[in-house]
């Protein structure tokens, strides 16, 4: 009876010390810093950046892993199911924690529920690019077409942001646009250089170095003000396009109960790296807007953030398939 009592004590001490003696460990062996797009856009770019830094100041290489597909739904699903050891993080959009929970009827994991926050990375610009074969010169003339040629303007969407504009673009404007699904950005604009696709919303990260070279035409800024890159672009709002009524935004996730002792210092160091001068020049460049937060005000901030787009959503007329 003694025997059992003390193997039963021993077994509650050993179940409390693990997750400590785990995050005193940690880390031991690469970090996984999983995506939901493939190379090459905006996404890509930042966590290259920060993967790179955080090698130098965790001690264990940080890699950047790509699962594209299924609107963030295939990457998303994998860290949900991985082990919570501090060896596997979710860089995501507002894609694959708003749209596919939103408006897929069976999502494959819970957006709260599934996930452990670790920190808010920032926020996207967009601007809407076109390919300079069209005629149109600005946002007017390019509605005025697309209503005119009913179906005959492709528009590329990677991304919740971008398919919420096709709808609000379509019903405010009343223009015919067919709609093209892509796994991420970067292909998108290599069929606009192409000539298979007409326009979409895309990052600076893609497309500004295009634009420069007169290979897209920039047609309006989904910013409440003009971005300093592109001074004399318009905003939506001065174009006259429907606004975003959400945030465009990436973060930092681990799987459910992931320790809280590798989440805050996970989150240390992420911060840490967004502070640094030489990496917000570098990704300041690449038109994203670095923005750092404590896990618990990314947790706030997501259940805002899902009231946001259920209802923008809801408004577009978008239901769950």
């Amino acid at each position: 009876m003694k025997k059992f009592l003390f193997a039963s004590l021993l077994g509650v001490c050993l179940t409390g010390w693990v997750p400590q003696a785990l995050a005193q460990a940690w880390p031991s062996k690469p970090i996984r810093l999983v995506l939901q797009f493939p190379p090459g856009g905006s996404t890509d770019a930042v966590a290259r950046i920060l993967a790179q830094t955080m090698t130098t100041s965790l001690g264990q290489p940080v890699l950047v892993e790509n699962r594209p597909g299924a609107d963030g739904a295939i990457a998303g699903e994998y860290v949900a199911r991985a082990e919570p050891d501090g060896y596997t993080f979710f860089l995501a959009s507002n894609t694959p924690m708003m749209q596919v929970p939103l408006l897929k009827k069976n999502p494959p994991y819970d957006p709260v529920k599934s996930f452990t926050p670790v920190s808010l990375v920032g926020r996207y610009i967009y601007v809407l690019v076109t390919s300079p074969t069209l005629q149109a010169q600005n946002v007017n003339e390019l509605l005025t077409y697309a209503r005119a040629n009913p179906g005959k303007l492709n528009y590329g969407s990677y991304s919740g942001v971008t398919q919420l504009m096709h709808t609000r673009i379509k019903q405010g404007a009343k223009a015919d646009l067919n709609f093209i699904n892509y796994k991420g950005e970067a292909p998108t604009i290599s069929d606009i250089l192409g000539g298979h696709v007409q326009m979409t919303f895309a990052t600076p990260t893609t497309t500004l170095q295009h634009i420069k070279e007169g290979k897209l035409r920039a047609m309006a800024m989904l910013l409440p003000t003009r971005y300093s890159q592109l001074p004399n672009v318009p905003t939506a709002q001065e174009a006259g396009l429907p606004p975003l009524p959400a945030a465009t935004w990436a973060a930092l996730f681990g799987p459910a109960k992931l320790p809280n002792e590798i989440a805050q210092r996970m989150n240390k160091e992420l911060n840490a790296a967004m502070a640094k001068p030489e990496i917000r020049d570098r990704i300041d460049k690449l038109g994203f807007d670095l923005a750092g937060s404590t896990p618990a005000e990314l947790g706030v901030f997501v259940q805002e953030q899902l009231g946001a787009w259920g209802k923008a959503f809801a408004d577009a007329g978008l239901q769950p398939e």
